[in-house]
């Protein structure tokens, strides 16, 4: 990459080095553009990294995404009444399900992780879209030197649009905090347990900054609540109705699954969790078209990865795509959309090996995997409740990398009212 050295690991065993020891292989520093768009937990190392790790993980714990289950369930169901009116006499309509999904997941981010500011959340969504956009533009010029601070309009959108939505989440911060204070404030949003677990670390150890978030870090998390949060489900989503438009042996049998847990009542947390059959596809499209397509780490010191020793300054890069999608890691059909594989579960499919990391794995692992695979099984178990579909035959198979891997020309379906 430019004058930097770069290696491609695809061994299982050497990924779970590299995986397991985050100190010895941290993350590449950001790209600089980067804090335009999202830092925070994803691109923080070491101490930083801990620190923020203990603070947000207690608003990813099972007892909060129950709370926050109603809400996945209402903004689907608003989508899912949407569909139905845009049903022609013969109960079917061809829709590009795409900008639907992309604003679906948007309105879940935005009201588990404001609550009752959803509406202003809405707004810096709209914004970080635009600055996704914008980056995407910009990464291709990353060896242009100094093009970042050059007075382009790119650029100075970027810096617009990055002042308003640090103002707009600095005076939502303020809002909640001074709720909270005055014991007014829900907890039951990624924001509000997220100020109430930095009180109590202020109140167990002070207000230095080596234990408490500043409002600075606490405005980052909240660009990477979103941004994160909407980008990695929104493609789950889209990837997974693909498929089963395209299999439909497999969407019937996701449907029985779900009409033998739920009937056509609301979707409930224990039943989630037990939809072997959906979970098994879940999976499978995840290892087909991870959201994200490599992991990427640097070698701050000579070091010794096994057989190999690696010199200070080389990167490394875990390429999930090429190591979901290798033969000799998934048999001769790994190409081909087989959920049964995962009928045994994670390790049984991948024989023990770090061979499945759609998440990332080890210490590092996603703190929001579980937000995200609740959210898309609610999702799925609504949609497959009301409607069969199938493939548009204007649909295109374009996979493209974006900042996430998204349908390049959308999702054309044809959804039928059961």
């Amino acid at each position: 990459m430019g004058a930097s050295p770069r290696i491609l690991i695809t061994d299982p065993v050497l990924i779970k080095d590299v995986m397991n020891k985050i100190y010895d292989f941290p993350k590449l520093d950001a790209n600089p553009v980067l804090k335009f768009l999202v830092t925070g937990l994803i691109t923080y190392n070491g101490d930083q990294w801990a620190k923020h790790r203990r603070i947000i993980n207690p608003a990813f714990n099972v007892e909060k995404l129950k709370i926050m289950l109603p809400l996945f369930y209402g903004s689907i169901n608003d989508m899912a009444c949407k569909w139905e009116k845009m049903l022609s006499s013969d109960g079917s309509c061809d829709i590009d399900i795409w900008p639907f999904l992309q604003n679906v997941t948007c309105d879940v981010i935005s009201q588990t992780a404001f609550g009752s500011s959803y509406e202003e959340g809405k707004r810096i969504f709209a914004l970080l879209k635009e600055q996704a956009e914008l980056f995407m533009k910009l990464f291709f010029k990353p060896y242009i030197s100094r093009y970042r601070f050059l007075p382009t309009s790119g650029n100075n959108r970027m810096t617009r649009n990055e002042r308003d939505i640090r103002a707009s989440l600095k005076g939502i911060i303020n809002k909640k905090e001074k709720a909270m204070e005055a014991g007014e404030a829900s907890k039951d949003n990624l924001l509000g347990i997220l100020l109430e677990s930095n009180h109590k670390e202020i109140e167990q150890h002070g207000k230095s900054k080596d234990n408490v978030m500043t409002i600075e870090e606490v405005i980052e998390e909240c660009k990477l609540f979103y941004f994160a949060g909407q980008e990695t489900t929104s493609c789950l989503l889209v990837w997974t109705m693909v498929l089963l438009g395209k299999y439909p042996e497999w969407q019937k049998r996701a449907r029985e699954e779900v009409l033998e847990v739920f009937d056509n009542q609301q979707p409930h947390f224990d039943g989630l969790n037990h939809l072997k059959i959906v979970t098994m596809i879940l999976y499978e499209v995840l290892r087909l078209y991870a959201p994200g397509l490599a992991v990427h780490r640097t070698v701050p010191r000579d070091t010794k990865l096994g057989h190999l020793t690696i010199p200070k300054g080389v990167s490394v890069t875990l390429p999930i795509g090429l190591i979901h999608h290798d033969c000799e890691l998934w048999g001769d059909d790994a190409k081909e959309f087989k959920p049964e594989r995962f009928s045994g579960g994670i390790l049984k499919a991948t024989k023990g090996q770090v061979s499945f990391f759609p998440f990332g794995w080890g210490p590092r692992i996603c703190v929001g995997q579980n937000f995200a695979m609740l959210e898309v099984k609610m999702a799925i178990s609504v949609i497959l409740q009301r409607f069969w579909f199938e493939l548009s035959p204007t649909y295109a198979h374009a996979p493209i990398q974006d900042v996430t891997l998204k349908p390049q020309y959308g999702a054309p379906i044809v959804l039928h009212k059961l």
